[in-house]
């Protein structure tokens, strides 16, 4: 440990201002750990062109996939703390795993540095108006609250971001519904548009087009205001729950002991092609909004999501090991 914080110490020397970049020219390694096709993945990819030619080093992406974003956080601890390589971190990552698995092959905050915040991303609560006839987000409330454990919820399954906001729900409005957990978001939508559940949580930007398409219904986001795509639809805030209110997120990390000059370099260029309209245009397509937070904010907003996690994974006895 102490040699580890000494190269640290002597790579940051060599990053001081005035000083040339050692690591310029080569290549950036940005592990992403889900498998390819999914946000978190068209994220990076979005960013990944823009990030290589305002750094003027290759940037390389790396799906490590597996076990929650488990596999591919590991991957990142793990390796030198150099400035050559990054994780995309998640909700799912850096919130809800620390909060579900007593055991993970990382630590969430001492094996990490934070760099910034890429994008966030709304969650959305819709309901299959065949199968649940409910009006608005108040209409929902009393009907559970009517006939508590007679209504199931979708999820992409157990610990996943859609169950903590289902038990998140659940706690906020005091009701009860059964947790129906499926193998990927896939099945559970699928399932959702059939009638065979009534209830779904989810990120706007997958559950927008059956929105449009009136085959399910949108209740309420958590977005800090009406979203442009939704403007009939309330926030959780405005409905007095503003606990539920907290959208999803995709950032940046860096090993633990990456030298701060290294993490700001980054951090500087993410925010940098985060203004470049065609890498917004590509992430508005998403349903993704940009942000570019600096790292100690980013640092400190893991640390509240995991506090947070924690707290909806006791109430709803999610434990996952």
């Amino acid at each position: 440990m102490q040699r580890r914080h000494l190269l640290a110490t002597l790579a940051a020397v060599s990053l001081a201002p005035g000083m040339s970049f050692a690591q310029e020219g080569k290549p950036l390694r940005m592990i992403v750990p889900f498998p390819p096709g999914g946000a978190t993945d068209i994220t990076a990819r979005t960013l990944q062109d823009a990030m290589a030619r305002i750094l003027k080093q290759p940037v390389v992406l790396e799906n490590r996939g597996g076990a929650g974003g488990s596999i591919g956080m590991a991957e990142v601890a793990r390796a030198p703390a150099d400035g050559l390589t990054i994780g995309v971190a998640t909700l799912s990552t850096h919130g809800v795993n620390p909060a579900v698995y007593s055991k993970l092959p990382y630590h969430p905050t001492r094996d990490f540095v934070g760099v910034t915040e890429i994008v966030k991303a709304p969650g959305v609560i819709v309901v299959n108006p065949k199968a649940l006839p409910v009006k608005d987000f108040a209409d929902l409330v009393k009907y559970l609250k009517a006939n508590p454990g007679k209504v199931s919820y979708a999820t992409p399954g157990n610990g996943t971001i859609g169950h903590m906001w289902g038990e998140l729900f659940k706690s906020s409005t005091g009701t009860s519904m059964v947790h129906i957990p499926y193998r990927g978001a896939g099945p559970a939508i699928n399932d959702v548009l059939a009638g065979q559940v009534a209830v779904y949580f989810d990120q706007v930007a997958s559950s927008l087009p059956h929105v449009k398409a009136g085959k399910v219904k949108a209740l309420a986001v958590s977005w800090p205001q009406r979203l442009d795509v939704l403007p009939d639809v309330p926030t959780y805030g405005e409905l007095g729950h503003a606990a539920n209110n907290d959208p999803s997120w995709f950032g940046l990390v860096a090993p633990a002991g990456t030298p701060a000059a290294a993490v700001d370099r980054i951090q500087q260029a993410v925010a940098q092609a985060l203004q470049e309209p065609a890498v917004r245009e590509r992430l508005a397509a998403q349903g993704l909004y940009p942000s570019g937070t600096t790292p100690k904010a980013f640092t400190a907003q893991i640390a509240r999501e995991i506090d947070k996690m924690k707290s909806v994974a006791a109430f709803a006895k999610v434990s996952l090991d």
